[in-house]
């Protein structure tokens, strides 16, 4: 049986899980996003597992691929899979559990980072010198949340741990949840943008929050605030965080995720005096690459695809 893992950036699906017995397996360390490319590459597989949303699987790609059998997705779902394509073709979806406290932990070291001009501290070290500037306290600022789904409620408690005061808003938000959490409900995202020192974004895309934070919502922001955004690059709408940055010297902002991953060269985010600065802070998606995220990951894709292959699909996304 031919096994293709795609988008192994890491190297690390074949020394994280036991592969033994499934088949003749295949590991792609990169993304191909030519439409034709990405079909021949994977044409001759049965069994397809996936690394979250690194390769989107629309119907065209599906229906392009004969040979498909069983698609296993990293994560419990995965909206770049065109689920009703695969059932219509007979082929089965199957996902893996996930853990919780990896993005809330990256959300917290960017906002940290950002504030004590961790980078250019870093820099100036390495380049012969010493102390460039001075950092910012965040024990007594505002945490505005944007979502205070599973990920916001542990930023909500890191924050307290902090000595942050505590903010959030979404659009179906509710007091008593805020009340349960403690956490002041702001009647709108402009409130929260306009009263908040840090703002952290947990939302899931959807066309509702496509685009949500954009040049109006950022026209509204408190002078000097730290954007966080390490939910989904749409959310954010990357050329209004470069003008907001451009107009507010003091503002800052750290982005995990973008519209395009990976981000292009010539993306206008890499902006280098803007990066150089320690104004702003690129990373690759680190939200959810730990090594205990990913042991877990293969280790259940592996123990699908032995499932799978046994007769008795587990973790089937329907």
């Amino acid at each position: 049986m031919a096994i293709a893992i795609l988008d192994d950036y890491a190297g690390a699906a074949l020394r994280l899980a036991d592969w033994s017995g499934l088949g003749e397996i295949t590991v792609f360390p990169d993304t191909l996003t030519d439409p034709a490319a990405l079909v021949a590459r994977l044409l001759p597989f049965e069994v397809i597992c996936l690394m979250r949303e690194r390769t989107p699987m629309p119907a065209a790609l599906i229906e392009a691929l004969p040979n498909l059998r069983l698609i296993v997705t990293s994560g419990p779902k995965n909206a770049a899979i065109d689920v009703a394509a695969c059932t219509a073709r007979g082929i089965t979806v199957c996902g893996t559990e996930s853990r919780k406290t990896t993005t809330s932990e990256l959300s917290v070291l960017m906002m940290l980072a950002l504030n004590r001009r961790l980078l250019p501290e870093v820099a100036s070290l390495n380049a012969g010198g010493w102390q460039a500037g001075l950092g910012r306290d965040v024990a007594g600022l505002t945490l505005g949340l944007v979502g205070l789904g599973n990920i916001g409620t542990q930023m909500a408690v890191l924050g307290k741990a902090l000595g942050m005061e505590i903010a959030a808003w979404s659009q179906n938000l509710s007091e008593e949840r805020c009340q349960a959490l403690g956490v002041r409900k702001m009647a709108s995202l402009g409130d929260l943008l306009a009263t908040s020192d840090v703002v952290s974004v947990h939302l899931v895309l959807s066309e509702r929050t496509t685009g949500l934070i954009d040049r109006a919502a950022l026209a509204s922001a408190k002078p000097g605030m730290v954007l966080i955004n390490t939910s989904r690059g749409p959310i954010v709408e990357s050329d209004a965080v470069l003008d907001w940055l451009r107009r507010d010297p003091a503002a800052k902002a750290g982005l995990d995720v973008f519209d395009s991953e990976p981000l292009p060269q010539d993306d206008p985010l890499r902006a280098d005096d803007l990066v150089s600065e320690g104004r702003l802070l690129l990373t690759p998606h680190l939200g959810y690459t730990t090594e205990a995220t990913f042991r877990l990951f293969y280790t259940q894709t592996a123990e699908a695809i032995r499932a799978w292959q046994a007769g008795a699909p587990i973790r089937v996304i329907a």
